[in-house]
C-alpha cells in the first residue's frame, strides 16, 4: 500500500493576495474588502507582512455603527483611523511547504481565520479557513 500523499498550503493558497499597507487609511480596507469580496487582507509594511486585517477588525473598529452615526458618518470616521491601528499583529506565518493538516491545526490553536504564506520575507500567498474547509471537503 502507497503511503497517503501530505498535501501543501502552497496547493490550496491563494496566489498573490491584495494586500494594504500599515498606513493605509480604514475606509480604504473596507472598500478593498467589499469590492474583492474578502474578508481577510495581509498589511505589509516596507515589503515585509507585519499584520492581518479581517472583517471582524473592521467591525470592531467601526463601533460607531452601535453608537448609530450614520453611513456617511461612518466612512468619514473611518477615514481617520490607520490600517496599523486595528490590525492583528504580530502576524502568524506559514511556509508554502507545510502540510494542510499543520495550517490548520495551527489555526484552531490561535483561533485566528487566516494565515500569510511566506517564503523569505517575501508574501506568496495567502490560506484561509475556507481554503482548508475546501480541501477537506473534496478529499
Amino acid at each position: 500500500m502507497a503511503p497517503e500523499r501530505i498535501a501543501t498550503v502552497r496547493e490550496i493558497m491563494m496566489k498573490g493576495p491584495v494586500t494594504l499597507e500599515c498606513d493605509d487609511i480604514l475606509d480604504v480596507a473596507d472598500d478593498v474588502m467589499e469590492l474583492g469580496r474578502v474578508r481577510h487582507l495581509p498589511v505589509q509594511e516596507n515589503g515585509r507582512v507585519v499584520g492581518v486585517l479581517s472583517q471582524r477588525d473592521l467591525f470592531h473598529s467601526a463601533l460607531v455603527k452601535v453608537l448609530g452615526f450614520k453611513h456617511r458618518e461612518q466612512k468619514d470616521l473611518m477615514r481617520t483611523i490607520r490600517v496599523r491601528d486595528v490590525m492583528s499583529h504580530p502576524v502568524i506565518t506559514i511556509l508554502p511547504n507545510e502540510s494542510v493538516k499543520n495550517a490548520a491545526r495551527l489555526m484552531m490553536e490561535k483561533q485566528i481565520g487566516c494565515l500569510p504564506v511566506v517564503e523569505g520575507e517575501n508574501l506568496v500567498g495567502l490560506v484561509t479557513e475556507t481554503d482548508i474547509l475546501r480541501y477537506f471537503v473534496e478529499h
